[in-house]
């Protein structure tokens, strides 16, 4: 029997940094459309819900063909957090249509250089780890130094017995494009993550988030390369 598998985007029409960012228009399409539009490619995901407060974002996520789930006024604020709205959607998809997902994949819709391909091939390796929850990661491999206190260490290496490039460890940094869940490990940890832990390598160029204004010039050059990796 297939796994009944939802995508979960949280939108609140509210952000500090980069007014109405959620309906920002790159590469032609508003932020929150190219999420949907990523889900509704993705084969395994049989529904696909917007969580917002916003009308503009709601009405445009109705439009490309997602359902949405209003967000209390509670839920709305800069404090709000991503896993309180997350809860709100499957509390509300329980109670009004007792509908119980097997697994929910949370995208954040600042991450608009994703590619269905790996949601699909995330959603694989999660099942065939047989793991409870899945993050997004690049990889880095390089001499990373700390700061902390004002002082200076070398992080991933010792400075007086240096590595070649090549040699030196390969770390990862969590993206943030998507997380995989089984709906347990958010009620019962209050965490996107729990249980086994999965990792999903992607391409560092898939890896791009906008999260500062700055970041609209690099995302809009990502995206019109029309890279598949």
């Amino acid at each position: 029997m297939s796994s009944k598998v939802i995508a979960i985007i949280p939108a609140r029409g509210g952000s500090k940094g980069i007014p109405r960012k959620n309906l920002l228009v790159l590469g032609g399409t508003p932020l929150i459309e190219r999420s949907i539009e990523c889900a509704r490619q993705t084969p395994s995901i049989s529904r696909i819900i917007v969580s917002t407060d916003d009308h503009d974002v709601g009405e445009c996520a109705q439009r490309t063909g997602a359902e949405v789930i209003w967000r209390p006024a509670e839920l709305s604020g800069d404090t709000a957090t991503s896993e309180s709205a997350l809860l709100h959607v499957l509390d509300t998809l329980e109670s009004t249509a007792s509908y119980i997902p097997d697994l929910v994949i949370f995208m954040q819709a600042t991450s608009p250089c994703r590619h269905p391909h790996d949601m699909e091939n995330a959603i694989a390796q999660l099942q065939r780890e047989h793991a409870d929850s899945l993050f997004t990661a690049f990889p880095v491999q390089g001499f990373v130094w700390r700061r902390k206190g004002g002082e200076l260490t070398s992080f991933s290496y010792d400075y007086r017995n240096r590595l070649r490039r090549q040699d030196s460890p390969e770390e990862f940094i969590e993206n943030g494009s998507f997380y995989i869940f089984k709906p347990w490990v958010l009620r019962q940890l209050n965490n996107r993550l729990g249980g086994k832990i999965s990792m999903y390598v992607m391409s560092i160029l898939d890896s791009v988030q906008l999260d500062e204004p700055e970041d609209v010039s690099m995302i809009e050059k990502v995206l019109a390369l029309d890279y598949v990796p």
